[in-house]
């Protein structure tokens, strides 16, 4: 299992591919069917399905560039179902309840996210996050971004005169369809907590015994700075006495 930034697996890298073909595809088809919202919307799709690049090639010397390929291939994922199979659902179907699955996979994925990206900025700080601190991060991280969703949808509302929010002034079903985002959300984002804290620490996964070692080695390695550190301390005061 390798570990240093900027790794991608091939397989991973297939899959990004073929979404992002995907995703033209489903552009061309809009175009061709008279939707140019549908072509638009997959473009901006693609541009998202190269946030990792992104990070890799600006990031620098800084912590993001070591933002785990995971996180981009939920997204990838994510994007499609929502894009493609969401998008085509809404505009040619009646189906409604679309919304459901949307906001459940997006505070899985925030959750994810949050708690690595917590992880990182703590690493640059040479010392090491709780998981316990770091999935709570990740649990407020997937939070706040469902909160400024619905705060877009409220503004684009009011602005435009959409129905983002579904609201009309006879009835409660603004308010029951906001509120319903927001329970998908805190679900999404309580499973993705203690799925990324678990997978991190070695509790589930594939890979679960190589990240154990790893993180033993690690706890080892930290022991023994803390003794050695300790030791030179105490020399020092002996020899001031």
């Amino acid at each position: 299992m390798k570990h240093y930034p900027g790794y991608l697996p091939k397989s991973h890298k297939i899959l990004w591919l073929v979404i992002r073909v995907a995703l033209m595809l489903w552009g061309i088809y809009g175009i061709f069917h008279g939707s140019v919202v549908e072509f638009l919307e997959a473009i901006f799709a693609i541009l998202f399905t190269h946030l990792w690049d992104y990070f890799q090639v600006f990031g620098g010397r800084s912590f993001i560039i070591r933002i785990g390929y995971e996180n981009q291939t939920m997204l990838n994922v994510f994007i499609f179902v929502c894009v493609v199979i969401g998008s085509t659902l809404n505009n040619r179907t009646d189906f409604g309840s679309f919304d459901i699955i949307t906001h459940t996979c997006s505070g899985f994925i925030s959750a994810w996210f949050g708690y690595d990206f917590a992880v990182l900025m703590q690493e640059k700080n040479y010392s090491k996050l709780s998981p316990a601190l770091a999935a709570m991060f990740g649990l407020c991280f997937s939070l706040g971004i469902d909160v400024g969703w619905e705060i877009y949808e409220f503004t684009m509302d009011r602005l435009y005169g959409l129905s983002l929010q579904c609201s009309s002034p006879t009835t409660d079903y603004g308010l029951i369809d906001t509120m319903g985002d927001f329970i998908c959300a805190a679900s999404g984002a309580l499973v993705g907590m203690f799925a990324v804290a678990f997978y991190r620490n070695g509790v589930i996964g594939r890979h679960k015994k190589e990240i154990r070692a790893k993180l033993m080695r690690e706890k080892e390695e930290e022991k023994l700075k803390r003794q050695l550190l300790d030791e030179y301390l105490k020399s020092r005061k002996d020899n001031n006495i």
